[in-house]
């Protein structure tokens, strides 16, 4: 409404493009073979890059966590390059690596590592030492309790960290793209912008957001399925009790039905 009017109140709303043009300049693009080429780049560097941040991420998170001699020796390093943004790593990224293709994914792995590394690291060391020294008095040694217990135990954290982790990349994989990018949603958004093409800067800003919601939301749904051994709360305010879990025994006074009354064989 304000940019139909060309209001101009402190705020030039003047300035922008009406919601009639972005969506013709959406309708547009979606026509258009470019459109598609950039989404699938970009596409491509968020998945490999942030692909290779969650691996990274959790081992070296795990790393840390479990050994005092990695803590040591890594510790003091990753928390000198945790405070860095990753695009400011643009330049190192253009020096070391032959092409812009694998610096931008240098970019993107950078900006997902560290939430993901940090949220894995703390996960692992809030885990309760018990379920540990359960799995070593049955037998298991280093491997199993780091498969039975660790991982699985560590699993919500580290999904946090994957949901942060995914939408920094968007960040930086954008600014990456608008730096040193030759196709892209965040090359092209810089493009319109420079030819005053106005409704296209629109129609990419638009793209990036539909795209991290997507991203972020399949990182959520993926992270649910992994740890649906969790439990759940069902408590609505104002609304029903909380669902009873399957398997579990109410609390219910003695009665003839009820195991205090039970001969010793019906117990067993």
């Amino acid at each position: 409404m304000l940019t139909s009017l060309n209001a101009d109140v402190w705020l030039r709303f003047s300035q922008f493009p009406t919601v009639t043009d972005v969506a013709r300049a959406f309708a547009d693009r979606l026509s258009g073979p470019d459109y598609w080429t950039d989404l699938t780049d970009s596409l491509t560097r968020i998945l490999t890059g942030f692909l290779l941040a969650a691996v990274l991420g959790v081992a070296t998170g795990v790393l840390v966590a479990r050994s005092r001699l990695a803590e040591d020796l890594l510790g003091p390093l990753l928390e000198v390059l945790r405070p860095i943004p990753a695009i400011a790593l643009v330049p190192v990224a253009i020096l070391l690596f032959p092409s812009n293709e694998q610096g931008i994914i240098f970019i993107t792995c950078t900006a997902a590592y560290f939430p993901v590394l940090v949220s894995t690291r703390h996960a692992v060391r809030a885990l309760t030492p018990v379920w540990e020294e359960a799995v070593r008095t049955m037998g298991g040694g280093r491997w199993r309790i780091l498969g039975s217990v660790v991982l699985p135990g560590a699993l919500p954290g580290i999904f946090g960290g994957l949901s942060v982790g995914i939408g920094v990349s968007w960040i930086c994989v954008i600014s990456a793209e608008i730096i040193s990018g030759q196709y892209g949603v965040g090359y092209r958004t810089w493009q319109d912008y420079t030819v005053v093409d106005y409704p296209g800067v629109f129609v990419g800003m638009v793209t990036i957001g539909v795209l991290g919601w997507l991203t972020s939301t399949a990182v959520e749904l993926l992270g649910r399925r992994l740890t649906h051994w969790l439990p759940r709360t069902s408590y609505v305010p104002g609304g029903r009790p909380p669902r009873r879990v399957r398997g579990a025994t109410a609390l219910m006074p003695a009665g003839p039905g009820t195991k205090e009354n039970l001969p010793h064989d019906q117990l067993v």
